[in-house]
């Protein structure tokens, strides 16, 4: 009798390794898109959360706050208003910057969530207040979410208002963090249509 070695043949392995290759083909993408999921809500949790830390701030120090948004780096963060010796805006902690392809923007999605704004859009631009709040020039390509010292959302005159809101997006769905005239913080998601359906987060 003729002993014959075990093995896989030339055609079972070609098969073996068309099989992988599908399989990654299909896979990969999937797994690409759901990390930049991770990443996008992510984001726009920590911008929820430094929403709600700004208000806390200004009730805490008794003083306005407000969350610094720069559009061009997207970068945001924290800022309370400096009462005593050389008044100005403080930043408190570091700038916290968005993931690669996320930006602050609304994208193609032409209505705001419900029962927040009249009509889309960020939060008005920052002042470059010198002597006291609400007094500066406006700084170019920036979004601001103002406080009072009570915790409730104020334009940049100082007046109540619930409008303001901040938009994250990577083009695949789009975050909404939008304000009450309470100061309640609510995050939203949609996808990016011109008749978005919004979905409390």
């Amino acid at each position: 009798m003729i002993s014959r070695s075990d093995g896989f043949s030339l055609l079972e392995l070609l098969v073996v390794v068309a099989l992988t290759g599908v399989i990654a083909a299909i896979a990969v993408p999937m797994m690409s898109n759901t990390l930049g999921d991770y990443r996008l809500r992510g984001d726009a949790r920590s911008v929820t959360n430094a929403v709600s830390l700004t208000k806390l701030r200004a009730a805490s120090d008794f003083t306005q706050a407000r969350l610094y948004v720069d559009l061009t780096t997207r970068g945001f963060q924290v800022q309370t208003w400096h009462k005593t010796g050389t008044p100005g805006w403080v930043t408190e902690g570091g700038v916290t910057y968005l993931s690669t392809n996320d930006n602050f923007s609304f994208g193609s999605v032409a209505t705001p969530p419900p029962n927040s704004q009249g009509t889309i859009g960020l939060a008005t631009n920052c002042l470059n207040d010198t002597a006291s709040v609400g007094t500066g020039s406006v700084i170019a390509n920036t979004a601001c979410m103002v406080f009072n010292l009570r915790g409730i959302p104020v334009d940049n005159t100082g007046a109540p208002t619930p409008a303001d809101a901040l938009y994250v997006t990577d083009n695949t769905a789009v975050y909404g963090v939008t304000l009450s005239a309470t100061g309640l913080v609510n995050l939203w998601r949609t996808n990016p249509t011109t008749t978005p359906s919004w979905v409390l987060q």
